[in-house]
């Protein structure tokens, strides 16, 4: 069984073209592997010009995705967290494959906080009972130094 999967897969040409890229990161579903995902989080953010404030609020946006799913996760699964970039926008989609496919409850201190760092936030499942959350941050106007 595979760890680790990075995959990129770049839209656009390089060169003057807008940014629009997407990266996968898929790791085993236990926290002690969620520094790698606010790692890579920082990363791509700061790729985007986000300022340090935003880069902070999506590295704990994502950290809190990821502790809202992980308990309910099926044994052996893997967590997949995919992040897509656009010119102004980071788009992070963290899934993981449940038992009963439960969407989280919006109505807690976790949504709450979550929503708070991360401006746009969705969640929903699919037929596999796969649940995921999807975050989108747009950069600021500030962060286009």
């Amino acid at each position: 069984m595979t760890k680790g999967v990075v995959m990129s897969e770049q839209a656009g040409a390089s060169g003057a073209d807008p940014v629009e890229d997407t990266v996968e990161i898929r790791l085993p579903a236990d926290s002690a592997y969620l520094a790698v995902l606010r790692t890579a989080t920082a990363g791509l953010a700061a790729r985007l010009n986000f300022t340090l404030d935003e880069i902070e609020d999506l590295r704990i946006a994502v950290d809190e995705a990821c502790a809202m799913l992980l308990p309910h996760s099926i044994v052996g699964a893997q967590l997949s967290c995919r992040f897509r970039l656009t010119a102004e926008t980071l788009e992070v989609t963290v899934t993981i494959a449940t038992a009963d496919g439960q969407l989280p409850q919006k109505d807690t201190f976790s949504w709450t906080v979550l929503t708070a760092l991360a401006g746009d936030v969705e969640t929903g499942s699919n037929e596999e009972r796969e649940v995921w959350i999807r975050l989108r941050k747009r950069r600021s106007v500030s962060g286009t130094a």
